[in-house]
C-alpha cells in the first residue's frame, strides 16, 4: 500500500472512530430528555456536530482511499473500524467486551491483516 492510501485509510479510521464516539456521546446525555426535546437537545449539543464534521471528512478520505485501491480489498481493511470503535467504546464508556466480542474483534483483525499484506 503506498504512502498516501495508508495515510488516508488511517484518516478514515480515526475520522470513523471520533464521529462514533461523538455520536454516541451526544445521543447518550441523560439530560437530553425524551422525544422531541430529545432531538432539540442534541441538536444544541458540540458532540452532535462533532460526529457530522467527522463523517463528512471521514467521506472524503474514503472517497479518496477508493480512488487509490480496489473496493474489494478497501472494503475489508475498512472493517477495522468495527475494531477501533469497540475498543474506543470501551475505554471511553466503559461497554463491556465479552469474550465472543474479543474474538470477533481478533478475527476481523487477523482478517484486515491478511487482506492488507496481500496485494
Amino acid at each position: 500500500m503506498s504512502p498516501l492510501a495508508l495515510a488516508l485509510w488511517l484518516a478514515n479510521i480515526v475520522l470513523d472512530t471520533g464521529g462514533q464516539l461523538a455520536f454516541k456521546a451526544a445521543a447518550g446525555d441523560p439530560a437530553a430528555g425524551d422525544g422531541m426535546a430529545r432531538w432539540r437537545y442534541m441538536l444544541t449539543r458540540r458532540w452532535l456536530w462533532l460526529g457530522v464534521a467527522c463523517y463528512v471528512g471521514e467521506f472524503l478520505a474514503w472517497i479518496a482511499f477508493l480512488s487509490l485501491l480496489p473496493l474489494s480489498r478497501a472494503i475489508l481493511l475498512g472493517a477495522i473500524n468495527i475494531v477501533a470503535v469497540m475498543l474506543a467504546g470501551r475505554l471511553l464508556f466503559g461497554e463491556r467486551l465479552t469474550r465472543l466480542r474479543v474474538a470477533g474483534m481478533l478475527l476481523v483483525t487477523l482478517g484486515v491483516a491478511i487482506v492488507g499484506l496481500g496485494e
